[in-house]
């Protein structure tokens, strides 16, 4: 049986980023094909694919995604740690998720499905592409670094640009003007003030001043500021939309942008639980059956240019794997 470290480091040997994941692709579905797979892959966009190996069908399907965050650094093994991009998030994960689907069916069970999609990290078209497929399994394990707990819910997510206008003005009579990045320089910061929602497995809305833009040349008075905000949701959005037009009022103008839903998930007896704070392909991969979620690696270390997988949890995360699909089929 294929060791879990060595398939790990092959993948991280590969350049995956998002928009150019062929490599892990082609890697991953002649790995299955070889081993008697029937995998479908799925174009996403051009040069770019899903795979999708299924056995009997009608049970569980272990998924996760093969693209990266930039930039590429090659794997390495110091100590009990496998390091490299993609190491917990989320090459890794795909390593035990096809190792443990190989000792399953080696085992005789065939109601096993894997699905590894590309896009995750930016924009997550390729979750979008593959709920499109005819999917028949009745739970989905969705695989991101939860240290090897299950899951209990994930946080959503709301982005919103916050926009002032000004009135241009040369800089030497400034006062002709309307600066629009003082102002906002102003507001930004009177988020942390607002009573924000919270929920008792969730925990509490928080948000993250991603970006701010304003402004043309030094000598000009700036007529335009604009700021992303991503707001971490905890439950229904209306509240904090409502609570934030009103902050807005008078004072900028608002611009809704990407939403993704919070989401409560299924645990098992025998795991630990926990909530985790980021988003995931799970409210994009409706038809793909009722989702868990769990992985072995921390969000931490993710997108780091130390992120790493322990050994140990790694090849603890293939007997995981094997007994939630036990334990979800046995349901």
């Amino acid at each position: 049986m294929t060791d879990v470290v060595a398939l790990a480091a092959e993948l991280l040997a590969l350049q995956s980023s998002t928009g150019a994941e062929s490599a892990a692709v082609d890697f991953v579905s002649r790995w299955l094909v070889a081993r008697g797979w029937n995998v479908h892959l799925q174009e996403v966009t051009s040069g770019r694919a899903n795979v999708w190996a299924s056995r009997a069908g009608g049970g569980v399907t272990l998924s996760t995604h093969l693209d990266t965050v930039p930039p590429w650094f090659p794997p390495r093994l110091e100590r009990d740690r496998l390091f490299g991009r993609g190491s917990c998030d989320a090459k890794g994960i795909a390593a035990a998720m096809m190792v443990a689907a190989e000792r399953l069916v080696a085992a005789g069970e065939q109601r096993i499905d894997l699905l590894f999609v590309v896009g995750e990290e930016k924009g997550s078209d390729g979750a979008r592409a593959a709920n499109h497929l005819p999917a028949t399994s009745r739970f989905l394990i969705n695989g991101e670094p939860t240290e090897s707990k299950l899951a209990s819910g994930a946080k959503g997510s709301q982005r919103v640009i916050v926009r002032i206008r000004g009135r241009s003005a040369h800089s030497a009579y400034a006062h002709l003007g309307q600066s629009a990045i003082e102002p906002m320089l102003a507001l930004l910061p009177t988020l942390y003030g607002l009573d924000l929602p919270s929920d008792e497995v969730l925990g509490s809305t928080s948000f993250n001043i991603g970006t701010i833009r304003g402004g043309t040349e030094g000598n000009i008075v700036p007529d335009l500021c604009e700021a992303e905000v991503m707001f971490r949701l905890v439950g229904d959005p209306k509240p904090l939309r409502k609570m934030l037009e009103q902050w807005a009022k008078g004072r900028a103008e608002l611009e809704w942008g990407s939403f993704i839903p919070a989401q409560r998930f299924k645990t098992i007896d025998g795991f630990e639980e926990q909530a985790v704070s980021y988003t995931t392909d799970i409210p994009l991969l409706s038809k793909w059956g009722t989702p868990l979620l769990f992985g072995p690696g921390s969000i931490h270390v993710a997108h780091t240019p130390d992120e790493f997988v322990s050994v140990a949890e790694l090849r603890s995360a293939v007997d995981a794997y094997e007994r939630i699909v036990h334990a979800l089929l046995a349901s």
